[in-house]
């Protein structure tokens, strides 16, 4: 290729130090480089990347980056699909869990398509292999995996077995299980696995004398910390069943959970820290009035301050044994319920069976590669179906867990990730946009992590090229799937390349079709097509079948379908791009767009994070657009010429990026937070609809 001068650097939005420093070593590493060519402008990155990692000049320069990024794949066609930011090597792709499979299995090296078309075709051939390879444990074996007679809609899987999945997740005695710190005591302490074993086996002793019987349920209100991993673990052992409350739902939000569940015990903490302010959780449940609890003592203390009659400390309740016999349940036994994060209605209170760890724990397997050398950490708790997901994708692989109690976006958290030899690292999207807004991870020393992993939301390349970035250019596996999944339907793998902000497979074992209007298309409404291990068979308060299969088309092929409600792009190349919830689908002007395209489009930097939603604000069907935004500055919330500069600029931005025909933006409503709906996601268009209108519109 020409040689680029420090001038034409300037004109790719370099700045003006910079390109001249640059431009000698950046001709040199690029010689010989094609950049008409795919594979030529994926050799010209990898050799960009090298450069720009190696030198201190440059390395934390992520502008440099990002500009070298689309310098390097600027003559990419559509057809070649998204540009890669990382290209597995013959190493990883050796010694990863997805090529062991395809050996067995005879599948050639690297045909992800082919091992994914063979895990459906042959589903409990697929299954069977995840038991063996995971070293599922059953008191007794299952006659079959699955009941051949049984409804896809309500599939029978194990048939005969009996076992209790928490005994697969002590496979080993002596290695650390979990490593934890807190911003309270950042002092890094682990538990090995016979350790967790045995404080499992307490909590297990200690559920009897307080005369919570078989199959009752107990909640986990607390944040995920060494201690409600045995909490959780204990009561499944114990043929008991854990009700999931993000230690974030106010008090009322609590109570409904709680009472929806029909919980008899809960598990909480006094106190913990985070961002530097400490949360009162226990208080939370006297104020709703909740069950009897247990209550562990904040970091640094030895006992809580107990306000009822009733309520027990944590080390008053522990049991002294330290063995317990897990208690043999069916399959089909509900070991822990979740719930969706939808506030229009009730949210769903969807159970977990002993048998949906086995999709956590074999997404986990294939999918993020896990290893038993490998450490995991995801902010999450138990109140997040990301809690137990962690718990089994570790501890069944035979890894570690790292659990942090205390704000992820602080730099605190990075230095928990480094000081614990964290390999794979979880995040939400709204996490990564908060460390590259702050620049809180930048200068750490991240080389022990190998891979990142992004959920709960659609991802922007540009976000997730910087999580790339902080890591010096680990790939990541976009994971897209749900509570009532019991894991991902599409994802991504170690063997084939990473375009930041893309998926590349279906998930192994698990189909899906993607229709606009009943038809097959690239863009539109995905739907999974069953059976598959995970996807749950019941909802313990809305009905199951009408919820996931009433007034469905048939697939493709007569396929029987089952709604999942996120609208999904199949690319060229073989990637996949996640638009959103179908509910989020913004129509103005009969030009159909995401609420998600808008939002990457209408980026400012007056604005922390913005939710376009289309509003009916008149009754007469007709919607206009209508951004809620958050300001980086709390003090201009009143302010309406910012509101006035934004609803210009966005138009603006719309006029550019998207579409001419969406650019007019009929209201900026000015908020100091998006409301969560779960980690990382914003309210859905409904509830933002509603508030609008109760808000502004005309009476």
């Amino acid at each position: 290729m020409a040689s680029l001068s420090p001038d034409d650097l300037r004109a790719h939005g370099i700045a003006e130090a910079v390109a001249r420093g640059l431009a000698g070593p950046l001709n040199e590493a690029m010689k010989d480089a094609d950049l008409a060519a795919p594979r030529g402008q994926e050799a010209a990155w990898s050799a960009i990347r090298r450069l720009l990692v190696s030198n201190p000049a440059w390395r934390w320069d992520f502008e440099t980056h990002r500009a070298l990024f689309r310098l390097a794949f600027s003559r990419r066609r559509r057809e070649d699909g998204p540009p890669p930011a990382w290209t597995p090597d013959a190493e990883v792709v050796d010694r990863s869990n997805l090529k062991s499979m395809m050996e067995n299995e005879k599948i050639a090296p690297n045909a992800v398509g082919d091992l994914h078309r063979w895990s459906v075709e042959n589903r409990e051939v697929f299954w069977h292999t995840m038991l063996r390879t995971l070293g599922i444990v059953f008191r007794t074996a299952p006659a079959a995996v699955l009941d051949a007679s049984s409804e896809p809609t309500a599939p029978t899987w194990l048939l005969g077995a009996s076992m209790n999945i928490a005994e697969s997740c002590f496979r080993t005695e002596t290695r650390p299980a979990v490593l934890s710190a807190s911003e309270e005591a950042p002092e890094l302490r682990w538990l090995t696995y016979g350790q967790l074993r045995r404080l499992c086996a307490r909590v297990a002793n200690g559920l009897g004398p307080l005369n919570v019987k078989r199959g009752e349920r107990v909640a986990i209100y607390m944040p995920m910390t060494p201690e409600s991993v045995a909490i959780y673990l204990g009561v499944i052992l114990a043929g008991r069943t854990v009700v999931g409350i993000a230690d974030s739902s106010a008090p009322p939000e609590f109570e409904k959970r709680a009472r929806i569940g029909d919980v008899k015990l809960v598990f909480t903490i006094d106190a913990y820290r985070r961002g530097g302010k400490d949360l009162a959780i226990y208080e939370k449940v006297v104020r709703a009035g909740g069950p009897p609890s247990v209550v562990l003592p904040r970091e640094g203390q030895d006992r809580a301050e107990l306000r009822r009659d009733g309520d027990r400390q944590w080390q008053d309740f522990l049991g002294i044994r330290t063995t317990y016999d897990a208690v043999p349940c069916a399959p089909s036994a509900v070991t822990n319920v979740l719930f969706s994060s939808g506030t229009t209605k009730d949210p769903k209170a969807i159970p977990w069976t002993h048998v949906t760890p086995i999709k956590c724990a074999a997404d986990a397997h294939l999918h993020h590669d896990v290893h038993p050398t490998d450490v995991l950490a995801w902010p999450t708790s138990f109140g997040w179906m990301m809690g137990p997901w962690l718990t089994y994708a570790s501890l069944v692989n035979g890894a570690s867990m790292a659990l942090y109690v205390g704000d992820p976006q602080q730099r605190a958290f990075g230095t928990f990730v480094r000081d614990a030899g964290v390999t794979i690292l979880g995040v939400v999207p709204k996490l990564v946009r908060s460390w590259k807004e702050t620049k809180a991870m930048e200068g750490l020393d991240w080389s022990r992590i190998r891979l990142f992993s992004s959920t709960a939301e659609p991802s922007s390349p540009e976000e997730m090229l910087y999580l790339m970035f902080l890591a010096g250019y680990r790939p990541i596996v976009e994971y897209c799937g749900g509570t009532e999944v019991g894991g991902g339907y599409l994802t991504g793998t170690v063997v084939q390349p990473c375009a930041p902000g893309t998926f590349t497979t279906p998930a192994m074992g698990l189909d899906l079709v993607i229709l606009d209007d009943g038809r097959p298309a690239d863009l539109g409404e995905v739907f999974l097509v069953p059976p598959s291990i995970g996807l749950s068979n019941e909802i313990l308060n809305y009905d199951n079948a009408q919820e996931y299969y009433a007034g469905l088309p048939k697939g493709p092929e007569g396929e029987l379908l089952r709604r999942h409600g996120d609208r999904i792009e199949r690319l060229p190349g073989g990637y996949y791009r996640h638009h959103g919830r179908v509910d989020d689908v913004i129509n103005i002007h009969g030009v159909k767009t995401s609420a998600e395209e808008i939002r990457g489009a209408i980026a400012n930097e007056s604005v922390v994070d913005a939710k376009p939603v289309a509003v009916d604000v008149d009754g007469t069907g007709q919607h206009v657009l209508v951004v809620y935004a958050v300001p980086r500055d709390p003090q201009a919330l009143d302010s309406t010429d910012l509101r006035v500069r934004l609803r210009e600029a966005f138009e603006d931005a719309i006029r550019e990026r998207l579409n001419p025909l969406l650019a007019h933006v009929h209201d900026v409503v000015l908020v100091p937070e998006l409301p969560q709906a779960g980690p990382g996601k914003t309210r859905t268009m409904r509830e933002l609809q509603a508030d609008y209108l109760s808000r502004f519109a005309p009476r």
